[in-house]
């Protein structure tokens, strides 16, 4: 049964497992480092040990591709091209726009925006195969114009490998864990260099990803999935079923519900129990919801929200509009009865990579924005820089950086 407590207990509840990152770190060390010095070799004997890799390279050949999305259930096809299209339109939405603008006379400001030269997308395919993961990475990389988008999946299966030919990606490699982050970051023969590498996995891919950001761009370190659900009179049924769906991810997810309703609490615990009796997944999502999940009684769903802003959720629904002014700290926000979690999952449009472990404090989920530069231009006249000439020259000299105040004092004339 899941526990059903006092809002005065959510600090001590909600205090985040502490991820094994520093002993996966250790594990994965020496992976990184065995495929920055050997590349391909080292590369393709991890894929075989740990990925079940049975040729002789990890690049899939487009023809498997093609060959994938030609068997494709014709039920399949048409949901990714409806959710590809939601994808696509918010992606374009979010890109930042060029601008120029006289803010002074003289002085002509503005940003040009560049996409990044490469990106790599890590899909999971362990237990559950996530060709959604594929289109939420690789839309919005598509949008802001990557020119070279490669995809690792450790053990793809027919959907991966037809998704990646329906959105038109021809580099995609069977890898995964420490040893597809490592051919990313430093590059192999075969693997192209990213600059950055972006999409969820397990904690060993969080781990390389940590310890190899800097050397390349990531977008966060992932921790367990999580939900948080705010609601005063909602129906019971729906309520539960959002909360299994978070919890069949994974025994580390948790699945939050935070109401002033005690007897909303009642009637979401006894749902759970009813749900889960027929739930393919309940082995997971039993652990997960009595390890790591609560329902919390509040004094108003004001107090949720705070209790919401002190946890930053990954995922938070909350059943009005009005509450939404309050939401400080979310990765992504879903407003009203109508708007399960599940629908972000797969169709709606924003990316379901979101921030976890507290991360939504920080940012929000990852945007077609995060696959390019905004790039500043400056332009000023001769008379600009006259005007600004003093103000440039004093505080130069005040950082007691003399050639800095003179390059603006010889174009002076001074």
């Amino acid at each position: 049964m899941i526990r059903i407590l006092e809002a005065s207990q959510a600090t001590k509840i909600l205090e985040r497992r502490t991820a094994r990152l520093e002993e996966a770190e250790r594990i994965v060390r020496p992976i990184l480092e065995a495929v920055r010095k050997r590349g391909d070799k080292a590369l393709v004997e991890y894929a075989r040990k740990l990925d079940g890799l049975t040729e002789k390279t990890v690049e899939v050949p487009g023809g498997r591709l093609q060959q994938a999305a030609d068997d494709l259930d014709p039920q399949f096809r048409s949901a990714v091209k409806i959710a590809s299209d939601n994808i696509r339109g918010y992606a374009r939405l979010q890109l930042p726009k060029p601008f120029r603008k006289a803010l002074a006379p003289g002085i002509r400001l503005g940003q040009i925006v560049r996409p990044l030269d490469s990106v790599a997308a890590y899909i999971p395919s362990g237990r559950f195969p996530l060709p959604s993961t594929l289109m939420m990475t690789v839309i919005p990389a598509q949008v802001a114009g990557v020119p070279h988008i490669s995809v690792a999946s450790p053990k793809p299966n027919c959907e991966i490998y037809g998704t990646a030919a329906l959105l038109d990606v021809t580099r995609v490699f069977q890898m995964g864990g420490a040893h597809a982050i490592a051919a990313f970051a430093f590059g192999t023969k075969t693997v192209p260099k990213a600059d950055r590498i972006v999409g969820p996995g397990n904690i060993y891919v969080s781990a390389a990803k940590r310890l190899l950001a800097g050397e390349v761009g990531i977008d966060f370190v992932a921790g367990p999935t999580e939900v948080l659900i705010i609601s005063n009179d909602g129906d019971p049924r729906w309520i539960a079923a959002d909360m299994l769906a978070q919890a069949e991810h994974d025994e580390d997810a948790a699945a939050i519900l935070c109401t002033p309703s005690r007897r909303l609490a009642a009637a979401v615990s006894q749902e759970l129990e009813k749900q889960m009796k027929d739930l393919p997944t309940a082995k997971i999502t039993r652990k997960s919801i009595e390890k790591n999940s609560a329902i919390f009684i509040t004094n108003s769903l004001e107090q949720a929200v705070e209790i919401s802003n002190a946890f930053a959720p990954e995922h938070l629904a909350i059943p009005e509009m009005r509450l939404l002014d309050s939401v400080k700290h979310a990765g992504t926000v879903f407003v009203g009865p109508n708007s399960p979690e599940a629908a972000g999952d797969y169709a709606s449009g924003p990316s379901h990579v979101l921030p976890t472990n507290g991360a939504a404090r920080l940012r929000g989920g990852l945007s077609a924005a995060d696959f390019c530069k905004v790039i500043a231009v400056q332009e000023l006249n001769g008379e600009a820089l006259r005007r600004l000439g003093p103000s440039i020259t004093t505080l130069a000299r005040a950082e007691g950086l003399e050639a800095h105040a003179r390059s603006v004092e010889v174009r002076l004339g001074k």
